[in-house]
């Protein structure tokens, strides 16, 4: 007997087979719905039976004692963040400690990629109080919504001015530096008049992979608890399913690999310079991510109590 299952998520390219027909994905019929923007409440969709969400916002739910949702160790996005740190392309600001005593723009306060961001801060001896922070749009074209979800502290956290864009703020000298997930349009042009913050961005990244074990995890697969109960253990195939369609991507861009002159020195680099795992899933493989991480909500105070690898994931499957 098959299941359907209805999923909403980003439009990841590592899908792509999956959406194509091209994975075996043995008793499930998975249909998946490409967003640009994540479900906020599940409750009011009852179009899809899961799908991705930001682990920041799955661990405060958790926190807070609600079962809105099941959360799988499954992480759709990961993400180095060093290269997330952007500056004016004249900035003499090149290294983490040099954001000391200085003024910058985030693009939320309690979201995952963020956070790990300000992980970073910390991981660099670096405490949160001595940065003024600033939170609101990237841009003129990103909507304007509440992104500090009450988490500001007056000269410590604030929202941007009069829903001043980050960007107009860096061209002006108001920010030093802002944090950002995806670079603003035109980032990657000669003509830009914009840098990552850190020269060697890559090199930095390395170092903290060797240093903390894994590429941060920011999204995860979910599901609504009326239908993770009615279909024990669906959550471990989704999760399976989506890893084969990984697979067969990324075996797909070494053979086709014309997208860009370089994938395949990119897809060199990182089978040399990341262990074959590095993008495994479950708890087992996440230990060490996933604590850090559980220390990080607690120590940036985006929770109030202490929260647990069991807590977040109880399914003894995983």
């Amino acid at each position: 007997m098959t299941t359907q299952v209805r999923l909403a998520v980003r439009d990841w390219d590592y899908l792509t087979p999956m959406l194509l027909n091209e994975i075996d994905l043995g008793d499930l019929d998975i249909q998946l719905t490409r967003v640009n923007t994540l479900v906020d409440d599940w409750a009011s969709h009852p179009e899809f039976d899961g799908g991705e969400m930001s682990l920041s916002r799955y661990s405060q739910m958790i926190a807070k004692g609600e079962k809105k949702v099941i959360g799988a160790p499954h992480f759709l996005m990961r993400g180095f963040r060093h290269r997330c740190i952007i500056v004016k392309k004249e900035s003499p600001l090149t290294t983490i400690e040099d954001l000391a005593g200085k003024r910058i723009g985030l693009t939320g306060w309690q979201d995952s990629g963020n956070t790990w961001t300000r992980a970073i801060f910390r991981h660099h001896n670096l405490n949160l109080t001595d940065v003024h922070w600033f939170v609101g749009r990237l841009t003129a074209q990103h909507p304007i919504v509440d992104r500090l979800n009450g988490f500001g502290a007056p000269g410590h956290i604030d929202a941007c001015p009069n829903e001043q864009p980050m960007m107009d703020m860096l061209d002006e000298g108001t920010l030093d530096a802002v944090c950002t997930p995806f670079m603003p349009s035109g980032f990657f042009s000669e003509q830009s008049a914009y840098r990552q913050l850190l020269p060697h961005f890559v090199a930095d990244e390395t170092e903290y992979f060797h240093q903390r074990g894994y590429v941060p995890g920011i999204h995860i697969l979910i599901l609504k608890p009326e239908f993770h109960q009615a279909h024990p253990q669906i959550a471990q195939k989704i999760s399976a399913a989506f890893d084969r369609s990984y697979q067969v991507w990324m075996e797909k861009r070494a053979k086709y690999a014309d997208t860009t002159p370089w994938i395949l020195a990119e897809i060199a680099r990182t089978h040399q310079t990341l262990p074959a795992d590095w993008n495994n899933n479950g708890i087992a493989a996440n230990q060490q991510m996933l604590q850090d991480w559980c220390d990080e909500l607690k120590a940036q105070e985006i929770i109030k109590r202490e929260l647990t690898i069991d807590a977040l994931f109880p399914d003894e499957q995983w």
